[in-house]
């Protein structure tokens, strides 16, 4: 199977400590992939740096074999590469709705010489957009709340509805950051079939970043293992669950806050 991506050689320090130590790893197209390791491994620092959030020292990130290394996030989003947050991110003074309308780019409405004298094309592409949303609200649960303000959600709605905004563009691939985090259990439910679905349906590749390991073993396959900014091991769940050096750095190792 094609990668979707690929990460070569990468480093990163922050001062004299360093991060991301030569790690290489590739994501195959279509795949659930979990990144897992202890705290201070560098996960959310390598997720920063594909995602355009993050310069890079040294070494390359390619997106289906296109160099993309150092690109912003703005330009990743149009290439279909987004990303969710352990602390979603919504415009809580929007209703659920509105969030979702608000995603898709370069509407006709946002430039003031189409609303003046194109009201007709920005009405029906307004239209679009809200049938669009309201296909997505449904998709992910969240319709008896569409007219709710965003801010007034729980988190896992909340979480929900990250995951709906991916929806309203042309997403090929979405990091995932401990999507879980702060979620009950039967809105975890909700969000890993949101998941599945998504990648049976409409064919999303993912990587996560999680530390539920439950929703890693239901979720994903391959398994990478992070651990001091490189990649340790890769396998299923099962073959990292009886990993003795897996055991290790997560039980012998230190914690440390740039995880």
């Amino acid at each position: 199977m094609a990668s979707m991506i690929d990460v070569r050689h990468v480093n990163k320090a922050f001062g004299g400590l360093k991060v991301i130590n030569d790690c290489s790893l590739s994501v195959e197209a279509g795949s659930i992939t979990g990144l897992i390791g202890p705290n201070g491994a560098g996960k959310s620092t390598l997720f920063n740096i594909i995602a355009g959030a993050l310069p890079l020292d040294s070494g390359q990130v390619l997106l289906e074999g296109e160099e993309i290394t150092n690109r912003p996030a703005n330009e990743l989003f149009h290439k279909g590469l987004l990303r969710t947050f352990q602390i979603a991110h919504e415009f809580s003074h929007l209703t659920a709705l509105e969030n979702l309308m608000m995603v898709p780019p370069a509407q006709a409405g946002e430039n003031l010489f189409n609303a003046w004298l194109k009201p007709g094309r920005v009405r029906h592409e307004e239209e679009e957009v809200r049938r669009r949303a309201l296909e997505v609200i449904d998709f992910i649960g969240l319709r008896h709340v569409r007219n709710e303000l965003a801010g007034n959600l729980s988190g896992g709605q909340k979480k929900l509805l990250e995951l709906g905004r991916t929806m309203m563009t042309d997403a090929r691939v979405v990091l995932l950051d401990e999507i879980a985090a702060g979620v009950n259990r039967t809105l975890l439910g909700d969000l890993v079939e949101n998941i599945e679905r998504l990648n049976r349906e409409m064919g999303y590749t993912f990587l996560v970043i999680e530390h539920d390991m439950d929703m890693i073993a239901r979720l994903c396959d391959p398994v990478i293992v992070l651990a001091q900014g490189s990649v340790m091991v890769e396998g299923t769940i099962e073959e990292i669950q009886n990993n003795p050096e897996v055991i290790e750095a997560y039980f012998g190792a230190t914690h440390d806050a740039t995880a």
